[in-house]
């Protein structure tokens, strides 16, 4: 066997996301073990604003990494890793998923400010290869935020937001907290979570969560920021020209050109051709629910429930009537300015101070679009958790931007969801095939949190479900999404 190192562009292979300009250097394999068919895939990785932290939030970030490799120059292939004989770096730890996915690398300690982890080693399960096979190897790496254990709440504020959670069989202002695991039912009696019918589409206010069902209070990782232009091109661009064809962004269903639309630059002619973007830091938009899950199938990640966007946003803390992401109903209301727009120095020139900064109807102004990730965060005059707009958590754009796409409670196919991860693999055609997902066609089974950029205050509440159970099949300038995992 020969094992080859393939060093494709920079920007799609090792640069998959870049918020906060997470790279991965120095790849190499090492350590052939032609007995057992494994091999150390060796890697440097470095992110910017890196923490953990014992108290409060008590969590830290981390970088989801993944393995593709090819055999002969065929289809990109899910690497199997293991925990065995992997090596963490100095000053961090890797936790090995059990199914062989990926690894979470994270700090061992207390600490904050920019990461550099060197020689990392994960054990990559190659399996029989002829003596002859040319392997090329990709890694990838996401950033991400970990959601420890624990009770919160969920909903009943004294606001009027639409739709939104409250204890059943109490006042709509009575918050429902959210214990243990186990399952919940969905009806308007003591003991039980129930919600607001405002509108049609806040769901059939039935049913039960099972046991399986995400509800947030175990832990879980969820990545840091939208999934970004560039991270959607280190996934399109490792497709067959098939599954490509499914998947493009630019075509009818989705924003009809190769063009600049809404901010969205992505570019596609067409065959065998790599898809570019001219602002890969920048949230993307355009993306349809079979889009979507393919995408998270493929990074070996899952949807996030509606009961985790509420977690990740507040924490533990008892709900505020009208707060936004950041925990408080504060907003900054004038129209934004943008510098050095596209690139991954891209900043509010005028943040507001002492409120909270998101991108919606008011501020939006003229930009007509999503922005870079942790554009508050670079912009925020103090850096504190209101004005960068982060939750309790420290993750980040969950009240505007773009709209998350969560597992609804309000229909039976979002129920239905037992919180499988993707296995790394898609469908010749291009489609997620995890069982039990929101239908890739129609998106049955999907809410949508959060508002985006072109959306007033009101929809980019944490409590506001206006779109909870909203069936939505195509993709639009609003919609983007983020992944998550169940911890290890």
């Amino acid at each position: 066997m020969k094992l080859r190192l393939l060093l494709i562009p920079f920007l799609l292979c090792f640069y998959f996301s870049n918020a906060n300009n997470i790279q991965v250097n120095n790849i190499s394999l090492e350590n052939l073990n032609e007995v057992s068919n494994w091999v150390h895939v060796e890697f440097d990785l470095a992110w910017e604003n890196s923490w953990r932290i014992s108290s409060g939030p008590s969590n830290w970030d981390a970088a989801w990494v993944f393995v593709k490799y090819r055999v002969n120059n065929g289809a990109w292939t899910h690497g199997i890793v293991s925990q065995a004989n992997s090596v963490a770096p100095v000053g961090a730890t890797m936790d090995v998923t059990s199914d062989g996915m990926g690894a979470f690398i994270y700090r061992d300690a207390n600490g904050s400010g920019d990461v550099n982890f060197q020689d990392i080693q994960l054990r990559w399960n190659f399996g029989s290869t002829d003596t002859d096979d040319i392997i090329d190897i990709q890694v990838f790496a996401i950033e991400m935020v970990y959601v420890p254990e624990g009770a919160f709440y969920l909903g009943g504020t004294t606001g009027n937001e639409s739709n939104k959670f409250h204890a059943g069989g109490f006042s709509t202002s009575s918050s429902y907290q959210v214990t243990s695991e186990n399952a919940i039912t969905i009806a308007n009696t003591s003991g039980n979570l129930y919600y607001t019918g405002d509108n049609a589409s806040g769901g059939d206010q039935s049913g039960t969560l099972g046991a399986q069902y995400p509800k947030g209070f175990g832990a879980f990782y969820c990545m840091k920021y939208e999934v970004t232009e560039s991270q959607w091109l280190g996934f399109f661009n490792s497709l067959t020209e098939t599954q490509k064809t499914n998947r493009d962004l630019t075509d009818a269903s989705h924003k009809n050109s190769d063009g600049v639309i809404s901010r969205n630059t992505i570019s596609w002619t067409g065959g065998s051709a790599s898809a570019t973007t001219s602002a890969p830091d920048r949230a993307c938009s355009y993306i349809s629910p079979g889009d979507m899950n393919a995408y998270m199938d493929w990074t070996g990640m899952r949807p996030m429930t509606e009961l985790e966007y509420e977690k990740a946003c507040r924490g533990p803390v008892l709900p505020k009537p009208g707060e936004f992401a950041w925990g408080s109903s504060n907003i900054a209301s004038n129209a934004y300015t943008l510098v050095n727009s596209g690139f991954s120095s891209e900043r509010v020139s005028n943040p507001e101070t002492n409120t909270g900064n998101a991108i919606y109807s008011d501020t939006n102004g003229t930009i007509s679009g999503p922005l870079r990730n942790g554009v508050f965060a670079a912009s925020a005059v103090n850096n504190n958790r209101e004005e960068t707009g982060g939750t309790y958590y420290g993750i980040m754009e969950m009240s505007g931007n773009l709209y998350e796409r969560c597992v609804s409670v309000g229909t039976s196919q979002g129920r239905n969801f037992t919180g499988v991860h993707g296995n790394g693999i898609i469908s010749s055609t291009g489609n997620g095939t995890a069982v039990n997902w929101p239908n890739n066609s129609t998106g049955d089974g999907y809410s949508y949190r959060g508002g985006s950029w072109l959306n007033g205050s009101d929809f980019i509440r944490v409590s506001d479900r206006f779109d909870g159970a909203s069936v939505i099949g195509t993709g639009n300038n609003r919609l983007g999404f983020r992944a998550v995992r169940t911890a290890p």
